[in-house]
């Protein structure tokens, strides 16, 4: 029997919008996301993200977006993430706590109200 191979193999970005480039900027720079290229002045901006992006796209209606889902991002420390978190000033939902499908996250919304959850695979 052949094994069938999932026909996606991974997100390579996902691009938020944003009322205020400087703001959201200052934000994931704060919490250690690399810039690529844009920034403050940019229309576009661009972060890496392992072997992907997380992009951020000036809103210039400057609707604000609504609650949508929420981005899971992999790091390395989930608690060493919400202190540095803390550190920066900002107020994250939830603090780090293991949840029952195998995963150490805690929650956290950027300043355009998109949340983020900040997660590890427990280990086994």
């Amino acid at each position: 029997m052949d094994e069938q191979r999932d026909p996606i193999e991974r997100i390579s970005a996902v691009t938020l919008h944003t009322v205020d480039m400087a703001q959201a900027v200052a934000f994931y720079q704060l919490l250690g996301f690399h810039l690529l290229y844009g920034g403050k002045e940019a229309p576009f901006t661009s972060f890496r993200v392992g072997a992907g992006y997380l992009n951020l796209q000036l809103d210039n209606i400057g609707s604000r977006p609504g609650v949508w889902g929420r981005v899971v991002l992999w790091v390395d420390d989930v608690d060493a993430m919400y202190r540095r978190a803390l550190t920066a000033g900002f107020a994250p939902e939830t603090s780090p706590q293991d949840a029952p499908w195998g995963e150490r996250y805690f929650h956290i919304h950027d300043p355009d109200g998109h949340e983020l959850s900040f997660a590890r695979p427990l280990a086994q």
